[in-house]
């Protein structure tokens, strides 16, 4: 009986930290701003099926480029591209709130002089009265921000829209000194924008998400672990 007892408030214990990590996971699991899958295999190509025969010496299932040039563009799934990141972003926001508010108010009673009345009510009879308020605020704020990244990627498309558009994604990790470094693209590529060497600049991606996130011991002292995000929102409330 001395036993069951530590075991049954063992079980307890588990049963609620359970969902508790399996939410936290989840969480943490959500935090990339690029959906997966970030690589696509080639789709395999269907066997002894024979092309369609045109009767034209350009066929345009087996090249996706001109027919003057050897140069092949990406344009189904698995195929590479290169991604020219040069993102410059700088915003900034003033703000400046000055209210105030002022009011009175007086009151003069009737008044009397006569005896007759009682000494309370000649009281109230002669009572004057006033009241005056004041409300002052003021309140400033200001919020700037800069991002500036460059370099190169290479991405695959994962998928082809209907309109020909590409769906591009891809990811480049560097392990060092116990940390590891992960920069992620996605986004959806026309291609016309496509230029020699099959690169295409970030700014004309559409949707385009770019991340780099780090792992490791330095990454994991930098941050809060899972127990402390949750005591410090759970006694948060103020």
């Amino acid at each position: 009986m001395q036993h069951a007892l530590p075991h049954a408030l063992t079980r307890c214990l588990l049963a609620l930290l359970l969902p508790v990590v399996a939410l936290v996971s989840g969480c943490a699991s959500s935090d990339s701003i690029i959906p997966p899958p970030v690589r696509a295999n080639p789709l395999p190509q269907p066997m002894d099926v024979e092309p369609a025969v045109t009767g034209a010496i350009f066929r345009k299932h087996m090249t996706s480029g001109s027919l003057f040039s050897d140069r092949r563009r990406p344009h189904k799934i698995g195929d590479a591209l290169k991604i020219d990141i040069a993102e410059n972003l700088s915003a900034s926001s003033e703000l400046s709130t000055d209210t105030s508010r002022a009011t009175t108010l007086a009151s003069k009673g009737p008044g009397s002089n006569s005896n007759s009345l009682g000494g309370i009510l000649k009281g109230i009879m002669n009572i004057d009265a006033s009241a005056s308020g004041s409300d002052t605020y003021k309140g400033s704020g200001n919020t700037e921000s800069t991002n500036k990244f460059s370099g190169r990627l290479a991405a695959a498309v994962i998928n082809v829209q209907s309109n020909g558009y590409l769906v591009v994604a891809g990811e480049r990790s560097i392990a060092f000194n116990s940390g590891i470094s992960t920069l992620r693209f996605s986004g959806v590529v026309n291609p016309l924008d496509i230029t020699n060497g099959n690169v295409v600049a970030s700014g004309d991606v559409v949707d385009a998400r770019l991340e780099l996130v780090g792992r490791g011991d330095v990454s994991d002292a930098a941050s809060r672990s899972w127990i402390q995000k949750i005591l410090a929102k759970s006694l948060s409330f103020w």
